[in-house]
């Protein structure tokens, strides 16, 4: 008979045991070290230990965000979806996702741009102090940081990662070449498991440093 874990607290646990064991030696602040945890743990990657880059501050400017229980703004339903609702309810915070605002597909049509542009443009004119989750497409990211150069966006963290060969790692260049705060990764690499992965991370931040308080 085969000998496995089934009880699924047991599987995390374990499964963070040897996340912590392998690296054990980087060097990396504990909030950062609680993301980059996570990312592994939802990937099976230990690349993003080296692959995640975090802007000065933007992890405390998202946090300070999420204790407001600001709004997060998804770029796919796909990202809502696997955003758990138990800690959404828990940290008070809410989350829209881009694509279903009314009159993207119009504006997208309109103006020649793919829907994600068009999605996050329709969203920045009608939130203030999100933070975007982006995991899927680069344009979505180009059009943030588009918004923010004309001087119609502002967020507290941007976390940006979204996966491809064609415009990802330039759209994450190009997020990390402004004073947005921001969470991305190097290379192609990310996707929208990587994006829910670091927003989960955030949550859990967040109820520990609530814990801390009282």
């Amino acid at each position: 008979m085969m000998e496995y874990l089934s009880d699924p607290e047991a599987i995390e646990k374990e499964s963070f045991r040897i996340i912590r064991a392998r690296i054990a030696g980087k060097n990396l602040p504990p909030v950062e070290r609680t993301i980059v945890e996570r990312v592994i743990h939802a990937t099976a990657d230990f690349a993003y230990a080296e692959d995640l880059c975090f802007a000065p501050g933007a992890v405390q400017s998202g946090l300070a965000a999420l204790r407001q229980g600001c709004l997060v703004v998804t770029d796919t339903r796909m990202a809502k979806a696997g955003i758990n609702q138990k800690l959404l309810e828990a940290i008070g915070a809410k989350v829209l996702c881009a694509f279903e605002e009314e009159g993207t597909e119009r504006l997208a049509q309109g103006r020649g741009m793919t829907r994600a542009m068009a999605a996050m443009r329709c969203v920045a004119s009608k939130v203030h102090g999100a933070i975007f989750l982006i995991g899927n497409a680069p344009t979505a990211l180009f059009a943030l940081v588009e918004l923010f150069q004309e001087g119609k966006l502002s967020s507290p963290l941007v976390v940006g990662v979204p996966v491809g060969l064609v415009g990802a790692e330039e759209a994450k260049k190009a997020l990390r070449a402004t004073s947005l705060p921001s969470i991305t990764t190097l290379g192609p690499k990310g996707g929208t498991p990587v994006a829910v992965a670091i927003f989960h991370a955030l949550c859990h931040l967040t109820l520990e440093g609530r814990h801390e308080k009282r």
